[in-house]
């Protein structure tokens, strides 16, 4: 059986394999995502994004369980940063899903952003495509928690969940534009807390300033991960949005635009290391770049000498 067939069929061992492929950018990983690409399109995604000590993590963990209680075949894919010197990480979300540790239907990867911004590491999207093709029913993303410009689970997941939580500090600073405009759904964790009634008055406030809202309004959920409280509900948010995203040709459009998306991405990758193999492989580039640091050339001419014969071609 190749690793192929045993994604195919869920196995464990050939899925991590496969993720542990496409994530490194091994040769093998381009044809391996050819090869399962047509058993894609099924499964629901679901981003959580937030800013760091929100309770996503615990809330990914509570949100697993009841799905699963629903018999549901859950996949997992934690965002975790990686460390700017050495590049590694932690990787401790799933450390904090314990409720699932044991369910034999969920898979969870926890992998790093390797330098990628936007809170999702480059292999996300890819990895997500594994685990819907080794046959799981909903695919959740937790993102890293960057902040305010952490916009790409929008482009990767079906519902964006955004997760706040009171005391904070500024309310109104710490949700304003760039990532509160991808939100489907607002959660205020941690709703025990003081400030909370707060958290969701300024929220309100801000869905009530656009000028030009569309047919869905985020609804705000209160949950408390820890006390179990809330879950429901914000399930059943997420259920009504992909409802009417379905009945709305919303979510074809979607995942119609997230392929023109990555296709794209894929391109720019594409070129950009052929453009990196080409300039870099007979010297030229390094006496470039010693002229520019002497000053006998600027960069915006030494990038027209370079692009320019690669245009011709």
């Amino acid at each position: 059986m190749t690793i192929i067939e045993g994604v195919l069929r869920g196995n464990v061992r050939d899925i991590a394999r496969l993720i542990t492929i496409v994530e490194n950018e091994l040769p093998e990983a381009t044809a391996a995502m050819q090869s399962i690409f047509s058993h894609t399109g099924t499964a629901y995604t679901i981003g959580f994004t937030g800013p760091p000590g929100a309770g996503k993590s615990t809330l990914v963990d509570k949100i697993t369980l009841q799905l699963c209680r629903q018999g549901k075949k859950i996949g997992i894919v934690a965002i975790d940063p990686s460390s700017p010197f050495s590049g590694g990480a932690l990787l401790g979300d799933r450390i904090r899903m314990r409720d699932i540790i044991t369910e034999q239907e969920v898979f969870i990867r926890s992998v790093s952003t390797r330098g990628s911004m936007g809170g999702l590491s480059r292999a996300a999207g890819d990895i997500a495509k594994i685990l819907d093709a080794a046959g799981k029913d909903v695919v959740i993303i937790e993102t890293v928690g960057v902040g305010q410009d952490e916009v790409d689970i929008f482009k990767t997941a079906d519902t964006s969940v955004l997760v706040l939580m009171p005391g904070a500090g500024d309310d109104i600073q710490s949700i304003k534009a760039g990532i509160m405009e991808i939100a489907d759904i607002f959660v205020v964790n941690k709703a025990d807390r003081e400030g909370a009634d707060g958290l969701i008055t300024s929220i309100r406030q801000m869905l009530d300033l656009n000028t030009a809202p569309g047919p869905w309004r985020p609804p705000i959920i209160k949950t408390s991960a820890t006390q179990n409280e809330g879950i429901e509900e914000l399930l059943k948010a997420v259920q009504e949005h992909r409802e009417f995203l379905t009945i709305s040709g919303s979510l074809a459009a979607r995942r119609k635009e997230r392929l023109r998306t990555e296709i794209i991405r894929l391109v720019e990758r594409r070129v950009s290391r052929l453009v990196q193999s080409q300039i870099k492989q007979n010297g030229r580039f390094e006496k470039l770049v010693e002229k520019v640091a002497a000053r006998e050339e600027d960069p915006y001419s030494c990038v027209e000498r370079i692009v320019k014969p690669l245009e011709q071609k």
